[in-house]
């Protein structure tokens, strides 16, 4: 199999921290090989341990035992973590791309995106509302077609809505989107984790989801419908259910992911039981990638804090993916 992609991030993040600190586990964790895309000097800077500069992927393989082997973006020579940068989100946005290109090219096996920040990103021109929808623009992918799945040990959840403010989630739900969201939900389930006949539970929208219309006709009018188009998959649709019913350890034993409608219905209850081990990956795509699911942690960087177990768990599920996915 093809080393592992990893995008390193912003420079200025925990990104390049948690990468090396990976890298030094390799054994422990059995990570398959991976090499990193961004500046080397962005390690150096919060790491002492060995880097190997490689212009081809193939050669990641043959050092990662003794090195970690960097694929080189320039960028500012001065990296200050903690402190980003415009120069620094260009870094990142350049390491992104190229690593992109090279999972898609086959050069790697899959793609492993360290942390980015949205806010330095917009100030330098980027027009997406995060990495999910710039990947999937260039593997040639609408937006809708793909969906984001925060993944631990114990539970998987999938939002239907993700990056909006929560008064704009009721006019953006529909039918045809829950039910979108739950089609890429079920073949990214059997394509990537091997699960024949994907269990999906899903939430409502209002407290009790709606207790009957009482509290809300969403349930009535859109979840409903969904599920019922849903169930004509080859999966088990079931729900919909109270969101504050659905996570306790009873509940995820009967369900493989939960499709939630919006961004923290979802991400509150992975968080809050996987935050150290959680895992963003998106599904949908013709690749796979995978990424912690955490954000830059700018006011820890620098100071050997930062907690890897998220980016080997974000390594080890984008090595079996892609293994599972290459044995068919």
């Amino acid at each position: 199999m093809k080393p592992l992609a990893l995008a390193l991030g912003d420079p200025a993040g925990i990104g390049p921290e948690i990468a090396a600190k990976a890298w030094e586990r390799r054994r422990e964790e059995g990570l398959a090989p991976f090499f990193a895309v961004g500046m080397p000097e962005s390690l150096s800077a919060v790491w002492s341990g060995p880097i190997r500069t490689i212009s081809d992927p193939d050669e990641a393989s043959h050092v990662f035992d003794e090195a970690l082997p960097v694929i080189r973006i320039d960028g500012s020579d001065s990296i200050l973590p903690g402190q980003p940068t415009l120069e620094g989100a260009r870094t990142a946005l350049h390491a992104l791309e190229l690593a992109v290109g090279l999972t898609r090219s086959n050069a790697a096996s899959a793609l492993i995106t360290a942390p980015v920040s949205k806010s330095q990103l917009y100030a330098i021109g980027f027009t997406h509302s995060g990495q999910t929808e710039f990947i999937a623009e260039r593997c040639g992918m609408a937006g809708g077609m793909v969906a984001m799945m925060l993944a631990g040990p114990t539970l998987k959840t999938v939002p239907v809505t993700t990056h909006v403010a929560l008064r704009e989630v009721h006019d953006l739900l529909s039918i045809e989107l829950i039910v979108a969201k739950g089609r890429t939900t079920i073949r990214g389930l059997k394509r990537q984790f091997g699960i024949e006949r994907p269990r999906i539970a899903v939430a409502g929208l209002n407290p009790h989801a709606g207790e009957s219309g009482a509290l809300g006709r969403e349930e009535i009018e859109m979840v409903i419908p969904a599920i019922e188009r849903l169930r004509e998959e080859d999966a088990e649709i079931s729900g919909p259910f109270a969101a504050d019913t659905m996570f306790h350890p009873r509940m995820r034993e009967t369900y493989d992911a939960a499709l939630c409608l919006y961004h923290d219905q979802a991400l509150i209850p992975l968080k809050t039981i996987h935050f150290d081990e959680g895992v963003n990956m998106t599904l949908g795509l013709p690749i796979v990638r995978t990424s912690p699911d955490h954000g830059t942690a700018f006011a820890i960087a620098g100071n050997n804090q930062a907690n890897p177990g998220a980016m080997i768990a974000a390594l080890v599920m984008a090595a079996e993916c892609a293994q599972r996915i290459a044995q068919g």
